[in-house]
């Protein structure tokens, strides 16, 4: 089912390693998933895990498991613990954030973001500090990437459903880290999606090493000098790794491919693969599915060499101002934001009888809020103005300001430990009460009446809140299971 052309130049780039690579496509492929590590301990995760789990060398949260498994299926999916993502994938956000000792002070931009998985990633690295834009040009898989970051509890992020050049209009030389997941030919999806295999062609190959070039001149315009690039594709293509790295670094003379270690199993960009090219390459990683438990990646980590490393500035300047998202929001403009006002009111009040003390500081504290209509939403400190992008989520959704009260949204709840609450009502991950309320039912309760996070194993689901013994079922009617 391979496509004839690829097949042979597969040939004539491995040579005696064609055949092992060819046996790969026999096997059974790796399959894996990203512990959130907001949520959850690793070391703790991987010994109460109610499957079993192997660890993945070259992600600091990633593990492994069986065949026989299905962690979609289970509540701590729902619940944000993991994120199902495949070894090889999990690579790129690793060295994006490799060495980050000072997360409040980075910018970072996931350019091609859908469906969420290093968006996620990186998330968990920043530990909800700083600056985060998720952006996607697909509108549709935009709102699979936003879905994800809210179910994965995210606090310091936006997502933006924008072209890259837009996108470099607003934000020139202010981010801190880029990673540029390029849409590319999917050859190294082949085993694990046949559809990339149907539409695969020499000419869709050189298609996409055009479009990897502009997507990567409009990440090197918003990237902050000393700031890290990282680019990576899953295609074994020359012409869309090593050839969009040289044909990159003739563009822009300032970057340079920074030395970085590889795991096992892990090979060295290959010079001789693209006309022109320099020793550096080898500096560059390729993932091979038959050298390693994963599928096909490329990746290389560039540095602007532009100036010091960056980090220091806190966007002061390009604070964002109220209606400076607004534009943006598909069927809103401006005159549909509002100075949170009276909904400000109402949140702080929620916040005072739900939240733990400390936490109710946290969140109840700044100006970094925007409502739109009766939506109240906390953007992360510093985000700069985006007046006139499209943005999908333009930070934590708090909830919704109805008339004399609030009510908090499921991503609230996502984002918050049982620890940051008053009232928890914790059940068993695999009981009858989790199921009841995975699907949309209420349960008897004994308690003092009013919202509480349910959670289950510790591990936050969303809301309840209970009046008369009952606990009303405040999960998504859109995500309930059947």
């Amino acid at each position: 089912m391979l496509p004839h052309d690829f097949l042979e130049r597969m040939e004539r780039m491995l040579g005696a390693e064609y055949p092992a690579f060819l046996e790969s496509y026999e096997r059974e492929r790796y399959q894996a998933l990203r512990l959130n590590t907001q949520k959850a301990c690793r070391e703790t995760f991987a010994e109460q895990a109610p499957f079993a789990l192997t660890p993945v060398c070259w992600s600091s949260a990633g593990f492994c498991y069986g065949s026989g498994d299905a962690p979609g299926k289970h509540p701590y999916h729902d619940a944000g613990v993991y994120y199902i993502q495949e070894p090889s994938a999990q690579a790129p956000a690793e060295y994006l954030t490799a060495d980050m000792e000072e997360p409040e002070r980075e910018r970072i931009l996931d350019l091609c973001a859908a469906p969420g998985g290093k968006s996620t990633q990186i998330a968990a690295a920043m530990r909800g500090q700083g600056v985060l834009v998720c952006n996607e040009i697909h509108p549709a898989r935009a709102k699979i990437l936003s879905g994800n970051v809210e179910r994965m509890g995210i606090r310091n992020a936006m997502v933006t459903n924008e072209t890259p050049q837009r996108l470099a209009e607003v934000f020139g030389g202010y981010f801190t880290r880029i990673l540029v997941d390029a849409p590319c030919s999917g050859e190294g999806m082949f085993r694990k999606n046949e559809e990339a295999c149907g539409e695969w062609s020499p000419a869709n190959v050189k298609l996409c090493a055009v479009r990897q070039d502009e997507i990567l001149d409009c990440a090197a315009s918003m990237l902050a000098p000393g700031g890290r690039l990282v680019y990576s594709t899953c295609t074994f293509a020359p012409e869309e790794n090593e050839g969009s790295i040289v044909r990159f670094l003739a563009r822009h003379p300032g970057y340079a491919i920074e030395e970085t270690a590889r795991f096992p199993g892990m090979s060295p960009g290959v010079p001789e693969w693209t006309d022109g090219a320099g020793e550096e390459l080898g500096r560059t990683i390729r993932l091979w599915p038959h050298r390693l438990n994963g599928e096909g990646h490329y990746l290389a980590v560039l540095r602007n060499g532009g100036g010091a490393p960056c980090g220091g500035e806190s966007g002061e300047n390009r604070r964002h101002p109220r209606c400076g998202v607004c534009a943006g929001q598909p069927g809103l403009s401006a005159k549909d934001c509002k100075t949170p006002g009276k909904g400000l009111a109402e949140f702080f009040s929620f916040a005072r009888e739900t939240l733990a003390e400390q936490t109710c500081a946290n969140f109840c504290g700044g100006t970094n809020y925007l409502r739109f209509g009766e939506q109240l939403y906390r953007f992360p400190e510093g985000m700069p103005a985006v007046k006139g992008l499209k943005v999908l989520r333009p930070g934590l959704h708090l909830g919704t300001v109805r008339r004399n009260r609030f009510e908090p949204s499921h991503a609230f709840a996502l984002a918050l430990t049982p620890k940051e609450v008053r009232r928890v009502a914790d059940f068993a991950a695999d009981g009858p009460v989790i199921r009841a309320y995975l699907a949309g039912e209420t349960f008897p309760y004994e308690g003092e009446k009013g919202w509480y996070l349910i959670a289950a194993d510790g591990y936050s689901l969303g809301w309840g809140k209970l009046s008369g013994g009952v606990m009303k079922n405040h999960y998504p009617k859109g995500l309930r299971r059947v």
